[in-house]
């Protein structure tokens, strides 16, 4: 069936309908449950492991779970992924996830979270999101690209083994999967026990299952193919700006995955969300001022060029696969959002200039 597919309508035809399939999906999942890191960072920073932590788990989870066995059983092969065969930076997962973190708490959602609300009527995170995307492409091509090659530069580390988190713990695929699926089990539990809702339960579990999907689609038209694809998985920042930068500079919108997974995501929120009824205008007030939420977009995109992906490019997709860089980029990420939160909740006025 697929290579009927790509035989019939190419295969930039093809990766860009499994994106929009794999993005619906994930938007629906993720408007339900509620997925969100900044929100789980949040809880734990606070002291209050709850529902919102273990949504956040139970994804993760259910996401290095379909990956892994999917490798395990011989359905995906990683290795040429960009985050394991290339060439990768320490310290641009560190500095760009502190950096990511800081800015997903300042603007109330990380780069997934606002494009899922931007299909809710949010109107704040319409705005954030756009400004999140320009930053995002002047740092990979523009005038912030010289300052993220700096910093990357700084601790490098060659991609193969010595980037592969399994390699260097010399476990395998199949131990990887049974470790996933025992955490699971754990997340479930405590899921139960936070007195989370069981349709968000299943919602944190198809997010995961889309990332899963994400990386067997990309592979499985990789292999059909008669051309190099490169494989690849749910990721917003630089799809979002590959997506942006087609609109406003060309005439015809260059195809692939990520030009699918963006309004798949948007559409698939936006059904949840009127099915629901939850769809409505929200627009910044006197509690939720606009500075903070644009500083957070600019440290957004700036630390996700910088650190490889967003909470998901990196810390799902990333994270799925065990790529070492992929790892201390979320782990940043965590420390930066509980770090800034703090600092937030002790100086509740604090102004963007401070």
């Amino acid at each position: 069936m697929l290579e009927r597919l790509i035989e019939q309508f190419g295969d930039d035809a093809v990766l860009m309908m499994s994106g929009a399939v794999v993005g619906v999906i994930f938007g629906m999942a993720a408007q339900h449950s509620r997925f969100c890191l900044r929100a789980a960072t949040i809880e734990v920073s606070d002291g209050l492991l709850g529902p919102r932590l273990s949504i956040w788990l139970i994804a993760f989870c259910s996401a290095v779970l379909g990956v892994q066995g999917a490798i395990w059983v011989g359905l995906l092969d990683v290795s040429q992924a960009r985050q394991l065969a290339t060439a990768g930076s320490i310290s641009g997962a560190v500095i760009g996830g502190l950096m990511f973190g800081a800015g997903m708490i300042l603007a109330r959602g990380c780069a997934s979270r606002l494009l899922v609300l931007s299909a809710t009527g949010n109107l704040r995170a319409i705005l954030t999101g756009l400004v999140l995307t320009l930053v995002a492409q002047a740092s990979l091509r523009g005038v912030l690209a010289p300052m993220r090659e700096q910093l990357a530069a700084l601790w490098l580390i060659d991609g193969g083994d010595a980037r592969n988190l399994l390699s260097l713990l010399g476990l395998s695929s199949g131990a990887a999967t049974l470790a996933a699926a025992l955490a699971l089990g754990a997340a479930l539990v405590f899921a139960i026990r936070s007195q989370t809702g069981l349709t968000r339960m299943l919602g944190a579990v198809v997010v995961g299952a889309a990332v899963a999907l994400g990386w067997v689609l990309t592979y499985a038209i990789a292999q059909t193919s008669f051309e190099v694809v490169a494989i690849s998985s749910v990721t917003f920042t630089g799809p979002s700006t590959d997506t942006l930068m087609g609109l406003v500079n060309t005439t015809a919108l260059p195809l692939g995955f990520g030009v699918g997974l963006v309004p798949g995501v948007f559409a698939g929120a936006a059904l949840m969300a009127l099915a629901s009824n939850e769809a409505r205008i929200e627009r910044f007030g006197p509690d939720t001022p606009m500075e903070r939420y644009l500083i957070g977009a600019v440290l957004m995109g700036f630390g996700s060029m910088l650190a490889g992906g967003c909470a998901v490019g990196a810390g799902m997709s990333g994270g799925s696969v065990f790529a070492l860089t992929a790892w201390l980029a979320v782990f940043s990420m965590w420390i930066g959002a509980m770090a800034t939160h703090r600092l937030v909740q002790a100086r509740p006025s604090l102004t963007p200039a401070q």
